[in-house]
């Protein structure tokens, strides 16, 4: 009797993980539908089928698709959705400033309901309690940082479309980031030395993720000083964990081992995408999830790349091979 309970229970958590899979593919198939019809403007369409891919997921969502499923109802005249959405967002402080809820366009057509002084009054109470202790000209010096690690990066694509990756532009433009790096290395490594990781309520929310980016995009040993700091600023609240997630596949790949979250893109010569190698691809879309990502299948689609388990675990060992040389 023992042994065929165990076999159940095994049996049991086998199917709830395939069906987690699943779930997490519609998500991302019904949030890329979405995707397509909101940027075309169609936004009943966008709503409904932001709708059936949160009910894959539990009603839940990334960041980015709670946002637009809030503009796509409110756009429809949806309103009970559209400030459904825009609580939700409210309440997990992803709108982080009232002045940039007011100017957004998107939400216009919730001016007019009673409702949006309410919200309004949420945001801003909880925007004074956030506030109340930053560190104004640390946040200053920060916004400057994430201004000049993000200013040359935006400009990749477009040097990329018009002379090439292997290109000699290219090559002196990735110059200038590198040398923009170790400037904003250098101040980031004083801060972090003197007062650790420090979380939003005191650098504010772009401050707090400029912290990562400029670790982020610093050389191996930096990234494996700072990895246990940004480990334990997670445990503690004052950083994100699923930028920890991108840092430790960074750490992962520098070391010659496969990624843990599948953040990690290749780029073949040819100019198409991959995810590079990963260490577990059964269950890639599980570990995303506990640290707030979205299913792969989703975040491949930005690139281009149609996410197959079953065949990229073919090639796995070829993948393998390029992260070792």
């Amino acid at each position: 009797m023992k042994m065929r309970i165990k076999i159940f229970l095994v049996s049991l958590l086998v199917s709830s993980l395939s069906w987690a899979q699943i779930n997490q593919q519609k998500y991302a198939e019904y949030a890329g539908i979405a995707d397509s019809m909101f940027k075309v403007k169609k936004y009943n369409e966008a709503a409904d089928n932001y709708t059936t891919a949160f009910s894959y997921y539990e009603w839940k969502a990334t960041p980015n698709h709670r946002y637009q499923a809030g503009a796509a109802n409110a756009q429809a005249g949806r309103m009970d959705s559209a400030f459904y959405h825009l609580n939700r967002m409210i309440s997990r402080d992803l709108f982080v400033d009232t002045i940039n809820l007011i100017n957004d366009a998107y939400f216009a057509p919730m001016h007019a309901d009673v409702r949006w002084k309410a919200s309004l009054n949420t945001l801003k109470a909880k925007q004074e309690v956030r506030e109340k202790e930053y560190d104004r000209p640390l946040i200053a010096t920060l916004k400057e940082i994430h201004h000049t690690d993000q200013l040359y990066r935006q400009q990749l694509d477009s040097i990329d479309k018009q002379f090439g990756m292997n290109s000699n532009e290219m090559k002196a433009h990735w110059k200038k980031i590198q040398k923009t790096d170790k400037a904003n290395l250098k101040v980031i490594r004083k801060i972090l030395d003197k007062r650790g990781w420090l979380g939003a309520d005191v650098v504010g929310g772009e401050g707090n993720s400029t912290l990562f980016l400029v670790i982020q995009h610093s050389d191996l040993k930096t990234q494996q000083k700072y990895l246990p700091m940004m480990r334990d600023a997670v445990q503690k609240g004052n950083a994100k964990a699923s930028s920890l997630a991108l840092l430790e596949d960074r750490v992962a790949l520098g070391l010659g081992n496969p990624q843990i979250y599948g953040s990690q893109i290749g780029r073949k010569e040819d100019g198409t995408y991959y995810v590079i190698a990963l260490k577990d691809p059964d269950n890639v879309d599980n570990l995303r999830a506990s640290v707030g990502l979205e299913p792969l299948a989703q975040y491949a689609s930005y690139f281009g790349i149609a996410w197959d388990l079953e065949q990229y675990k073919k090639d796995l060992p070829e993948l393998l091979k390029l992260i070792s040389k």
